[in-house]
């Protein structure tokens, strides 16, 4: 699991999530996890944005902090899921709190999309909403009734099926841009999705949900 920064998370955010996960923190991702009661293996960024009191007691709890400096080629986020990878991870959960700008948001999609992390299963949680990454096949779990939005990501999605969707698809082409695959419904609490060419982002915005207060920068 990686914490990210921006605005609080809600401190149930990750309650369903294993106690003995490891926890990764970009930046003032690190406040987040601390109140979540949850204690970060590694810490990563240039911690401008932390409290020093919030990295001394992390490091008296045994996190790891790797520092770099403000001037770097990638942002904490991406330093946090190459440490994640190095640590073995195969599946990520990126948990961010709200607010950020439109560059960072559109850059942190794009990021959990990257290649480089394609033999891994991305998600992210932030505030009502969640997304998945879908580079194979993925299930997807929620409420009959909510709301499900397919994206395809860096070209066109190929062979995409969709079960336990309002609108399901078998062997259909979503284009960048399209809007075919925006605003479907769960009509059971899981539903397949899967592609045999391409990227998706499968977006659960949830009751209040706007991914736009998500994927907030680090």
């Amino acid at each position: 699991m990686v914490f990210t920064g921006g605005d609080d998370v809600a401190v149930d955010i990750v309650d369903d999530i294993p106690a003995d996960v490891a926890i990764v923190a970009a930046d003032s991702g690190l406040s987040h996890a601390e109140a979540c009661g949850r204690t970060v293996d590694v810490a990563v960024g240039d911690f401008d944005s932390v409290e020093p009191a919030t990295l001394q007691r992390a490091e008296q709890l045994g996190t790891v902090i790797e520092r770099h400096p403000a001037a770097k080629d990638r942002t904490d986020l991406a330093l946090a899921l190459d440490r994640a990878l190095a640590m073995g991870a195969d599946e990520v959960l990126v948990v961010g709190g709200h607010g950020g700008r439109l560059d960072h948001l559109l850059g942190n999609v794009l990021l959990l999309a990257a290649p480089e992390y394609a033999g891994v299963r991305m998600r992210w949680r932030g505030g009502a909403a969640r997304a998945t990454i879908v580079q194979t096949e993925a299930e997807i779990t929620g409420t009959r009734g909510e709301l499900v939005s397919l994206l395809p990501l860096h070209g066109p999605a190929l062979g995409v099926t969709a079960e336990g969707l309002l609108f399901p698809l078998s062997d259909a082409t979503l284009a960048p841009g399209t809007s075919r695959g925006v605003s479907n419904e769960l009509v059971a609490e899981r539903a397949r999705i899967g592609l045999t060419g391409g990227v998706l982002l499968v977006v659960q915005p949830g009751e209040q949900g706007d991914l736009l207060d998500g994927l907030s920068p680090q």
